[in-house]
Order: C-alpha cells, then structure tokens, then sequence
C-alpha cells in the first residue's frame, strides 16, 4: 500500500506534533539531525511549505508551524499502513513459496474475514451495490456457460461485499489477503484440474444479502470458503507429488 507522505515527511510531523507549540524551521532542522537525519534548512523549509499548502500543518504569525487535526490524522494514517505493508510483505514471503499448504492459509483467512464483511454488508449495502453484486453475478454465469475465465468477476464480487461492509479495515484485510500470486485464477484453474464445476453460491450469497438475512449471508459465504478449501485439498490429495501443475 503505497504511502502518501515519505519518511522525513511524516518525522518532521510527528516533532512539530510533539513539541505542543508552534515550531520554526530552524528547530525542526535541529531535531531531524539529533535524529540523525541531514538535510538542509532549504529542503526543510521545502517540505513545511508542502505540508501546509497539504493543511497538514498551521502557521501561527511569525512564530512557527502547529499541527493541525488533518495532520495528526496523517501520522496515523502512515503508521498504519507501513504495518499494513509490513505484514503484506511477510504474506508474500509465505505465499511467494508456492506451495499448496500455503493456500489453505488463505483460504482459512479469507474465510474468517469474509464471514464478517458479508454480514456487515448485508446490513449497510446500498442498492447500487446490489445492482452492481446482480451484474457481477450475470457476467460470471454467461462466462462459465462459455468456457470463459471467470476469475476477474470472482475478484469483483468478493470485493464489492468487502466494500460495502462499512469497514475499511476488513476492507483492506481483504484487499491484501484476497490478491496474492493471482489466487483467483490459480484456484479457477485447480477446480477445473479436479473437475470440480461451477457452481451458483454467488447468487445464493446475493440472495441472502438481498433479503437482509444477515446470518443466512454469513453461513453461505463461510461454506463458499468450505468449498473452495476442500477442492484445494482434493487437489492436494492427486498432486502432492507434483505441485507444479497448478500453475499451467
């Protein structure tokens, strides 16, 4: 997840957010370079200007720079996603290995986050959305009659219901969990290894989320999540020896 503001960006915020009075260029010069961070007065200066034509910070007469409300809400913002990014990069390590175990992590974490953003949504989605959820599901039905890749509505459908769960946090949870290594089209391509067909548990969740049945919704997206599971361990039973496969 990429970071709006860079690393001096977010330290010269946090040492005018920690100083709780207005603060000049010269003392936050100093401060960056008891930190161990040598830049000049100019590049300094530079970046205060930005930060506040950003409202990230308030200059107070001729006395200094204060941090406003938006700039405090930057801070966390950042800190949030370099922990976002950093378990992010510990995923991809894991799953980077490609092997099948790994998927089974997935799925187990998918299934823990998709349970509560489905209920979540099936309480606060709006009609757009479900207009969005029925064409999704319209497009995937046309495909697979077709013989067509599916795996970009799949994407589209789970992510949609992440969205309108209200919560940004499950939301990205989602976003990071759900994108690794093109799971998608690994998975399409292994239920088609296993001759395990399409089947219509989209529309059921659709359905439920319609119907405002928010423990209905949850049951059938937690047995979606059983399904896939099981197809990836009916795989791993044929080609444990041969992990390879699934990926052509």
């Amino acid at each position: 997840m990429r970071q709006i503001l860079d690393d001096i960006e977010i330290k010269i915020l946090k040492i005018i957010e920690e100083a709780n009075k207005p603060i000049g260029t010269w003392a936050v010069e100093n401060k960056l370079r008891e930190e161990n961070v040598d830049v000049s007065t100019a590049t300094v200066g530079r970046i205060l200007s930005k930060l506040e034509n950003s409202e990230f910070l308030e200059k107070q007469k001729n006395i200094g720079r204060v941090i406003t409300s938006e700039g405090k809400l930057a801070i966390k913002r950042a800190e949030t996603i370099k922990i976002i990014n950093f378990h992010q990069d510990k995923l991809n390590e894991i799953i980077s290995t490609e092997i099948l175990e790994n998927f089974v992590m997935i799925i187990q974490a998918r299934r823990a986050i998709e349970k509560e953003t489905t209920r979540l949504a099936t309480r606060y989605i709006t009609q757009d959305e479900l207009d969005k959820l029925e064409e999704v599901i319209q497009r995937q039905e046309q495909k697979s009659k077709s013989g067509e890749s599916i795996a970009d509505e799949d994407i589209e459908f789970h992510r949609t219901i992440a969205k309108a769960s209200r919560n940004s946090i499950l939301e990205s949870l989602y976003n990071i969990v759900s994108t690794f290594k093109q799971q998608s089209n690994i998975f399409e391509n292994l239920r088609r290894q296993i001759n395990s067909p399409y089947n219509a548990s989209h529309k059921k969740i659709y359905d439920a989320i319609k119907n405002n049945d928010e423990e209905e919704a949850e049951r059938l997206m937690s047995e979606h999540m059983d399904n896939l599971m099981e197809d990836v361990l009916t795989y791993w039973n044929i080609y444990g020896n041969s992990k390879n496969n699934i990926y052509h």
